[in-house]
């Protein structure tokens, strides 16, 4: 005869979701990650967009700077060697002359 055990399903109280569980990144399936982690700079940006209206942004973003992640985007912010950057730069070098900037004139009274 066999006995019926009741299910560990039955037995557990019900808890809190994981910050992560609520993060917008999150579908289960794990299909952003190459977003997250592009080398192009338009997939950067639309990682930081997408962050932007994430519930657990500054979670993420705290937890990115306590284990030190070495790069990619968390809680909207680019990591670059274990930094922070406003924004990666293209590939390949700089130009040798660079564009030349416009530098308003002081109107005289």
């Amino acid at each position: 005869m066999f006995a019926i055990q009741p299910s560990e399903i039955e037995t557990q109280t019900p808890r809190e979701p994981d910050w992560q569980d609520l993060a917008r990144c999150n579908d289960g399936t794990g299909s952003m990650t190459e977003l997250f982690f592009s080398e192009q700079l338009d997939d950067i940006a639309a990682a930081k967009a997408f962050c932007l209206e994430c519930p657990v942004r500054e979670r993420c973003l705290e937890g990115a700077q306590e284990r030190r992640e070495p790069w990619g985007v968390w809680g909207g912010e680019l990591f670059v060697n274990g930094k922070i950057v406003a924004q990666k730069r293209k590939r390949g070098r700089p130009p040798k002359i660079r564009p030349e900037v416009e530098v308003p004139q002081a109107q005289s009274a």
